[in-house]
């Protein structure tokens, strides 16, 4: 499973940096266009807000393998240990469900849009622009499932994500300063 979740973090690593990339070379040619060159791409807008709204779902699925997302660990590592695995499974349930919902209507939405395609590039249909909602609510659902047994372990722990990080953090620090000692 560890092995499934570094594999999946990689890939959306890659595609969320790939597609950031990507939006900030389009943005700086736009503007380069606009205000050298006195023209604009006709396909800016569209294109720019296609690849926002696919930074968000990748980025969001990232954020779920890596826990990231913000959350109420206070409030449920005050509870009593029944309790809280109880609550825990809850809530990663009606997280899941939400987002298989959400896979669902992105895929009703892909087959209502039949061959429609973006309005200024004729060429892109919108079944592929519009693909990220399914593609990115599975994808959010499989890093839920696969970073789910260390937050399980941890919650059981008692141990919050925010304190892993910033000890973590520390660490790093300490590393940062080792490293630097003694050099000029």
């Amino acid at each position: 499973m560890r092995t499934a979740a570094a594999v999946l973090e990689k890939l959306l690593e890659f595609i969320t940096l790939s597609l950031l990339i990507g939006l900030a070379v389009v943005v700086v040619a736009a503007v380069i266009a606009r205000y050298l060159f006195n023209a604009s791409f006709i396909w800016y807008d569209e294109v720019a807000s296609v690849m926002l709204a696919w930074i968000s779902f990748y980025g969001a699925a990232y954020a779920a393998l890596r826990r990231r997302h913000l959350g109420f660990e206070g409030l449920l590592l005050s509870l009593q240990l029944p309790f809280r695995r109880l609550v825990f499974l809850f809530g990663e349930g009606v997280v899941c469900l939400v987002f298989a919902v959400l896979a669902y209507a992105g895929w009703v939405i892909l087959e209502v849009m039949g061959s429609e395609t973006l309005i200024s590039l004729d060429w892109v249909p919108l079944w592929f622009t519009q693909s990220v909602v399914p593609v990115g609510a599975a994808l959010f659902i499989a890093a839920q499932l696969l970073s789910l047994p260390q937050a399980y372990a941890r919650m059981v722990a008692g141990q919050s994500a925010e304190e892993e990080e910033i000890a973590e953090e520390i660490a790093r620090a300490r590393q940062s300063d080792d490293a630097t000692d003694g050099k000029p």
